[in-house]
């Protein structure tokens, strides 16, 4: 029997907060809070992980380094370190975010869960409600606050898809998220279910330490060379899009891949009828940046196969009918928002858990409402909407300051605030 003491029992408080809270300690909501620190606007930032950046620390794998020139990825107010690399690593980008953290003391309070953040239009206020374990209790944590800034990411949740006979396989099986190393796979035939950069470097780690990888390749997809003439491809693609129209641009692109890849088609990877930057502004479908596995596909050392039918206890049958004797599975089958689950809106957000407008239209609500880091463009859209954000609420907090200095001071009221 449990000790159903006064030490055991679930605890509840209600706080005010004397300015936003933020949800998510990942990038979006430290360069959110960042900017705020900056006016002097105080805030709250609730994360359900124990580590800012829990994404980053906890779900990637080892080999992992920024797509994009460290410039690009950079948060606001602090660059990186000059002594960093062009392409940073995961343990570069962490120590990054850690010292950025510092420097504008941002202290989240860790392993708070939202449950559910509403709107009160009687009170015009936001009542965001958290649960965290205490021992074999739950600690329940009412904030209240007048402006809520959603930066819980785009990628909160792995995608685990519905495959027939996936359960009886026998082999181990997981989500891309869980994967750290091809270490413990060397010699082993690894299915990888995906084709974007994920699927893609998984199976060049897996390639590398002498797996068998094959990859599923169901849809088109674009693969470019990371770099042009030894000039990052997005720079390249920037610098064309200052001077010459968008689908001129995807062309070129087009023509620079075939002549630095060849043909990936030959290989069974299909290009979309939409070029690479049109397909990834209208639909937020990134294109694959190769950093080698397009290679080790040629060579046969990775191993392209259709989408699936079927799994067995010790095999995979595919849609053409062939049959293929695997070891593992990775699913590198991408990430969703978990927004719905626990935001009581539907103006802002839509079913999917993203903004409804359009990057870069989709960051302010009513009734205080933000959303960071949803524009489907990486760590230089998390900085564009930062600065916004901190921007439209540091014009309200200034207002409100104005009008409160108009009030008369002998109707002051005692209230715990952060």
């Amino acid at each position: 029997m449990f000790d159903l003491s006064e030490h055991s029992l679930p605890s509840r408080r209600c706080i005010w907060v004397n300015g936003p809270v933020i949800v998510g300690a990942g990038p979006p909501g430290l360069a959110v809070a960042a900017c705020l620190r900056e006016q002097g606007i105080p805030f709250v930032i609730v994360e359900r992980a124990d580590c800012i950046a829990s994404l980053w620390q906890k779900c990637t794998y080892d080999r992992l380094k920024l797509h994009l020139p460290k410039k690009f990825c950079q948060l606001p107010k602090l660059p990186f370190p000059e002594e960093y690399p062009e392409y940073t690593n995961k343990k570069q980008f962490i120590t990054y975010l850690e010292n950025y953290a510092n420097k504008f003391n941002i202290k989240p309070h860790f392993n708070e869960c939202v449950q559910s953040a509403k709107y009160d239009e009687a009170c015009n206020i936001w009542r965001v409600k958290t649960v965290s374990a205490m021992g074999y209790a739950q600690a329940e944590t009412e904030y209240i606050c007048r402006m809520l800034v959603v930066a819980s990411g785009e990628n909160a949740e792995g995608i685990v898809p519905k495959i027939d006979g996936l359960q009886d396989f026998s082999g181990e099986v997981i989500h891309v998220k869980d994967y750290k190393s091809g270490q413990k796979y060397t010699g082993k035939k690894v299915l990888v279910v995906g084709c974007g950069n994920s699927g893609m470097e998984v199976s060049l780690d897996l390639s590398n330490h002498n797996a068998k990888p094959s990859m599923v390749v169901r849809s088109s997809v674009h693969v470019l060379p990371r770099e042009i003439l030894g000039k990052s491809t997005f720079d390249v693609a920037m610098i064309l899009m200052k001077w010459l129209p968008l689908w001129l641009v995807d062309k070129l692109m087009l023509i620079f891949a075939w002549l630095i890849l060849g043909s990936t088609q030959k290989h069974g990877i299909k290009r979309p009828s939409l070029g690479p930057i049109q397909l990834k502004q209208k639909h937020g479908k990134t294109p694959v940046l190769d950093i080698g596995a397009f290679e080790r596909i040629r060579s046969g050392h990775i191993k392209i196969v259709p989408g699936i039918k079927k799994f067995h206890k010790t095999s995979v049958e595919f849609i053409n009918g062939e049959f293929l004797e695997i070891d593992s599975v990775v699913l590198a089958t991408g990430y969703y928002s978990n927004v719905p689950y626990w935001l009581e809106e539907n103006e802002l957000f839509g079913e999917n858990g993203f903004p409804k407008k359009e990057s870069p239209n989709g960051w302010k609500g009513k009734g205080g409402l933000y959303a960071a880091g949803f524009t489907r463009r990486g760590l230089a859209g998390v900085s564009i909407d930062a600065i916004k954000i901190a921007q439209d609420i540091g014009n309200v907090w200034i207002k409100e300051l104005n009008q409160t200095k108009k009030k008369v001071h002998t109707h002051g009221r005692c209230i715990s605030t952060f």
